[in-house]
């Protein structure tokens, strides 16, 4: 799995946050997760959905 850091300045998008399934507007910093096998499976996070998905896998 890549995980990568998106700058606000480069999310031109909106998308759906699979963490808490809320909007992530366009303009917004958050990470891009795409498995490494199965890159049509990226998902874009909130940095706080990821970090507290990271935590609890952690477990």
């Amino acid at each position: 799995m890549e995980v990568r850091r998106i700058a606000s300045y480069q999310a031109v998008k909106d998308y759906v946050c699979p963490g808490c399934n809320r909007l992530l507007p366009a303009r917004t910093a958050h990470v891009v997760v795409v498995p490494v096998e199965a890159v049509d499976l990226r998902r874009h996070w909130h940095n706080g959905c990821w970090q507290r998905r990271a935590k609890s896998v952690s477990r």
